[in-house]
């Protein structure tokens, strides 16, 4: 498989296997996260919406790794950042954030945005050997403690 990221159009075909893509990159999640995931209400029409308002980009046929861009007044924020458990370790993630990175240059923009729950230390590791530091802690509404963690990369 040749790993090549393309941006994904709201009329791709592709859209309905990156909604199942992000579905088993994330199961792991389940019940190990209080609040559950926003993953749950994402759908085929959600991520069409992206695409037109943000990005979606990929890798793969059918996708082995996803992620969405949303640019904000002074950061681009990273969301949805799936690998497939199959290919997981391959560098698929990696490529995925240079691609981010990459799209934030030719922008003008200095500052790379993400967050990870609480309980995943592991993203937290791994979002680190890629750059990223912690900046802030926040909490879903109806949370009285810390749920997510904001992690920052400077381009």
């Amino acid at each position: 498989m040749v790993f090549r990221p393309y941006q994904v159009g709201s009329d791709s075909v592709q859209i309905p296997l990156i909604l199942d893509l992000i579905r088993q990159a994330f199961a792991y999640m389940e019940g190990r996260i209080d609040p559950p995931s926003s993953m749950l209400r994402l759908d085929v029409g959600s991520i069409r919406t992206h695409c037109e308002t943000g990005e979606v980009w990929a890798i793969g046929t059918p996708p082995q790794a996803c992620i969405f861009l949303t640019w904000k007044p002074d950061r681009l924020y990273l969301g949805k950042l799936a690998v497939s458990p199959a290919v997981q370790g391959q560098g698929l993630g990696r490529q995925m954030i240079e691609v981010a990175a990459r799209r934030a240059r030719e922008t003008g923009v200095g500052v790379l945005e993400l967050e990870t729950r609480v309980e995943l230390t592991e993203n937290h590791s791994a979002f680190a050997r890629l750059g990223f530091e912690k900046t802030a802690e926040t909490a879903h509404p109806g949370y009285d403690r810390p749920t997510s963690i904001t992690m920052q990369r400077q381009i």
